[in-house]
């Protein structure tokens, strides 16, 4: 038999266990470490396209906003603006196969980083387009390892042991 609270909370908790990568003790000059919590949640969302309602991006980017240091809610709107897309183009493309999924997650990737740059700048703060290019190129390069992690913790999950 299935667990039921192990079906309902693996997937939320391996987004904010993403997300709290975030507040691991790396000193860089420029930010390397990948949007875990956001790689964990396209992986789920393109993996499980019925779990979340379109609205549960807010939450887990207001999660991420108060650990990553990002301005208060550029998570939630980017996050929100990217689920919404991705429900978009579900809703264009009649199948899709694993490289489609890495390139939704690229271009999702892409839009995170940089959309957040943009609130950063607007907001008052510094910072150039190039500094944020390492983080997008091992973001894009992290993905499959998060949507392999997504597939084992669904498998996992659903199992009856």
């Amino acid at each position: 038999m299935i667990h039921p609270l192990r079906a309902r909370l693996t997937p939320t908790l391996s987004v904010l266990a993403g997300s709290l990568i975030t507040i691991a003790p790396i000193v860089a000059d420029a930010p390397v470490l990948p949007p875990f919590g956001l790689l964990m949640l396209i992986a789920w969302r393109l993996l499980r396209p019925d779990y979340w309602p379109i609205w549960a991006a807010a939450p887990f980017g207001l999660f991420d906003d108060l650990l990553s240091g990002q301005p208060p809610g550029s998570g939630v709107l980017l996050w929100s603006l990217i689920f919404i897309a991705v429900e978009a183009v579900d809703r264009w493309l009649v199948w899709r196969d694993y490289w489609q999924d890495w390139l939704i997650a690229a271009a999702a990737i892409a839009f995170a980083l940089f959309g957040g740059l943009m609130l950063v700048l607007f907001s008052g703060g510094g910072g150039h387009a190039l500094l944020i290019v390492p983080q997008f190129v091992m973001s894009i390069l992290f993905y499959p390892l998060a949507a392999r992690t997504a597939a084992a913790l669904d498998r996992w999950r659903l199992s009856d042991r």
